[in-house]
């Protein structure tokens, strides 16, 4: 499947769950979405549909996958592609002790070699685009000594693009959510990559979020991906795409997205979901608007109820 990429939401884990992807396309119609990271060993040994359901209404939809076993990696795709997803990719960036003791996440940019036979096998095995999203490099070593020799090895399989988080992963001595803010970011690292690999599209990500930084970004990349930003601000995606694609169509009003997002919240009630984890995602909506803070405190206290009136309710005393 063929898709604009020029503007996509991160995978993060507990995040990008199948709730917070169909809020997401109640407000956005093009953007890219991606699922959290999937261990590969838990399609193929566990019920795959635990981990894949979701809405016809996500797509396009990547499914993001952790591993560095080529096999499982091979099994994994397959799988994706019986399900429906749009595309894969797999993951390079992820620098926690967890993954790390799995072998895969930022740790296998280290291992080029290994990377490239993981590639292959998803190739091989699945007719969908694979693609990797990585950071510049380990530690305080160089993008040039490390996520070049990877991209020379990669260049010749044919992924469509590049997911960069502009940043070094250190895997010692920061903690994951430290190195969500340091080191520093490096925009100048990827407008350089665009230099020295014109045949290959490159996805910047990392620190942005705000709606005049898209605009500005949208200028000198190829595509940008928004993480923590587009969770916690969700209106921002629909302002964001508006303005990446020209969209001539009125944005949708953050009352109309409730109201369309009560009839799915009641079906996955039916369906046995517990009413705050549908909710939670709705959670920033109303961010930076006259009584943001109500609606937050209001959906956040339907944690001990499972009464879907409840967000009709959160809505209409923040109308008044």
């Amino acid at each position: 499947m063929n898709f604009d990429h020029r503007l996509s939401v991160a995978p993060m884990m507990e995040w990008t769950d199948r709730h917070y992807r169909y809020l997401m396309r109640l407000l956005c119609r093009r953007t890219v979405l991606y699922t959290e990271m999937v261990n590969a060993a838990a399609l193929v040994y566990a019920d795959p549909k635990r981990f894949l359901s979701f809405h016809p209404i996500e797509h396009p939809l990547v499914l993001q996958l952790g591993g560095s076993d080529p096999l499982l990696l091979g099994k994994a795709a397959q799988i994706a592609a019986e399900y429906g997803y749009d595309a894969l990719n797999l993951n390079l960036g992820c620098p926690s002790p967890r993954v790390q003791k799995g072998r895969f996440g930022a740790c296998l940019m280290a291992e080029p070699e290994q990377v490239l036979e993981c590639i292959q096998a998803m190739q091989e095995a699945s007719p969908l685009p694979v693609t990797v999203k990585t950071r510049l490099g380990l530690g305080r070593a160089s993008v040039e000594e490390f996520l070049y020799p990877l991209l020379q090895k990669l260049q010749p399989q044919g992924l469509p693009w590049f997911i960069i988080h502009a940043r070094n992963a250190w895997l010692e001595g920061l903690s994951p959510k430290e190195n969500r803010t340091l080191p520093p970011l490096d925009y100048s690292a990827v407008k350089q990559l665009q230099i020295d690999f014109p045949d290959l599209q490159f996805i910047l990500n990392g620190g942005i979020d705000h709606l005049e930084q898209v605009l500005s970004l949208t200028q000198e990349f190829s595509g940008l991906m928004l993480g923590r930003a587009a969770y916690h601000q969700p209106y921002l995606m629909a302002e964001a795409e508006k303005a990446v694609y020209a969209d001539s169509e009125p944005l949708p009003t953050r009352a109309f997205v409730v109201k369309q997002y009560y009839s799915y919240l009641e079906a996955e009630l039916q369906a046995g979901e517990r009413l705050y984890s549908v909710v939670k995602p709705l959670l920033g909506l109303f961010l930076g608007q006259p009584k943001g803070r109500l609606w937050r405190r209001l959906l956040s206290g339907s944690a001990q109820s499972n009464d879907p009136g409840i967000l009709l309710q959160a809505l209409e005393e923040i109308e008044c």
